[in-house]
């Protein structure tokens, strides 16, 4: 009983920050920041889904080491939820623990209500810290050099660069609006490479019992784990909780709703999934075709207004309780509708900074026709490239769209492929690619009277 009271009481006393670099695994029930009772229903739900494991084996499970879950195994034998079964003269860690029919029963119990079987949360507290700690050590900053590197495979204007480099910077939200057609998309996608930096993401945190599954493998990107064969000293152990990532991109479009803000919870299984602001935290949250979700602007920029200015998002569990997290996003809202009839000039006054991805200019189109030439490995010919510039854009009528030589030469080449022809272009291909890319505008029923 005295162990429990120990456990429970280390678990609420101050947590310290973490490493610069690293995040150290824990060693103590203070550093691990867990309550004994979350770990007992952890190991009791792996024991139950396996069967029998070796105390090592649970540890690995949990992403604890294993005089953290020690503990909880005491509280199961003692319960006789759990039994040894055999094992080896090296201790606790070897021996083989196998759950009893009890154990099986009050793990069904506990699976009724909470189906999370995983990796050991990260409390609620330690997360907070580690965010604003990350923050403070490791702000964006970058340089025009940085900046004109990292969009090097775009065709993009010095007016462009020289505006989205300051407003990274500034790690603040930004519009990236302009017609249709010239890369807001791509280039709202691209301030991610700006953001070098490693970054860590917890496989969940857990809120007063509560558990909220952080870690998404179609979001976050995995850094590959450093190898440690050269070194001449053991290397520090990391806290398995969490993983090693690059920084997230998150990118919403028109399927945005407000529902995706808050926190999802799944009755089935018992356990929350974090929005998607909290999955971009320390990253980028591109929100595409800004304008065009079911939700109204003015009702998806309230919802951000109070986290973009205070850098705190407040979110509700399923009890009423609200949970504060860290806002600590870069939030680019990428439209082809104009800022000023979107939001009124409030809204705009909080977004901080505003791109105009422009059209392509003439040189500007010939260059991206070339780059993707390359890309595609095809002959480049200026010549038809000027043919297109002096006989199909005036005749249509048509303005220049950065994405205009990609989608031609996409068209023109399945084309080729149709007819049997060489991977090549030529005049006769890209102005049939022209006729079913573009629309006729003479052509068709008049909706008008």
């Amino acid at each position: 009983m005295a162990e429990v009271e120990f456990f429970n009481r280390a678990a609420s006393e101050d947590l310290p920050l973490p490493s610069e670099g690293l995040l150290p695994e824990p060693q103590s029930p203070a550093e691990c920041g867990l309550r004994l009772d979350l770990i007992v229903q952890l190991v009791l739900k792996h024991l139950h889904l396996s069967g029998e494991l070796t105390g090592t084996a649970i540890a690995d499970r949990l992403g604890l080491v294993f005089p953290i879950v020690e503990p909880a195994i005491d509280q199961l034998k003692a319960q006789t939820l759990c039994e040894i079964t055999g094992g080896t003269n090296l201790g606790p860690p070897s021996y083989r623990y196998r759950i009893t029919h009890l154990g099986r029963e009050r793990a069904a119990l506990l699976l009724e209500t909470n189906k999370y079987a995983g990796v050991a949360p990260v409390p609620v507290e330690q997360y907070r810290r580690f965010m604003d700690a990350y923050k403070a050590s490791h702000p964006v900053r970058v340089t025009r050099k940085e900046v004109r590197e990292a969009f090097s495979h775009l065709v993009l204007s010095d007016r462009v660069l020289d505006q989205v480099g300051p407003a990274v910077n500034g790690e603040h939200s930004l519009f990236v609006y302009g017609p249709p057609g010239n890369g807001k998309t791509v280039i709202s996608q691209a301030i991610r490479n700006l953001m070098i930096d490693e970054f860590w993401v917890p496989h969940a945190i857990e809120v007063d019992g509560s558990v909220i599954q952080m870690f998404d493998p179609v979001n976050h990107d995995p850094l590959p784990e450093p190898d440690t064969s050269l070194m001449l000293e053991t290397p520090a152990r990391q806290d398995r909780r969490w993983i090693r990532c690059r920084r997230p991109l998150v990118t919403v479009g028109g399927e945005l709703t407000l529902d995706a803000l808050e926190l999802a919870y799944n009755p089935v299984s018992g356990y929350y999934r974090a929005p998607v602001q909290t999955l971009a935290n320390g990253g980028v949250l591109v929100i595409d075709d800004f304008g065009r979700q079911r939700e109204s602007p003015h009702a998806l920029l309230n919802r951000w207004i109070a986290p973009l200015e205070s850098r705190v998002d407040y979110l509700l569990l399923q009890s009423g309780q609200k949970v504060d997290l860290p806002f600590h996003v870069l939030v680019v809202f990428a439209t082809n509708l104009k800022p000023a009839e979107l939001v009124d000039e409030a809204f705009l006054r909080r977004i901080h900074y505003k791109v105009l991805a422009e059209s392509p200019t003439v040189n500007d189109y010939r260059q991206i026709f070339e780059n993707y030439c390359r890309a595609r490995e095809v002959p480049y010919d200026s010549a038809i490239v000027d043919y297109l510039l002096t006989n199909v854009y005036p005749a249509r009528k048509i303005p220049l769209r950065g994405c205009h030589p990609r989608d031609l030469i996409d068209q023109a080449l399945a084309l080729a492929r149709y007819l049997e022809q060489p991977r090549r272009l030529t005049t006769y291909l890209l102005e049939a690619a022209c006729d079913t890319y573009f629309v006729d505008e003479t052509q068709g029923v008049s909706t008008a009277g």
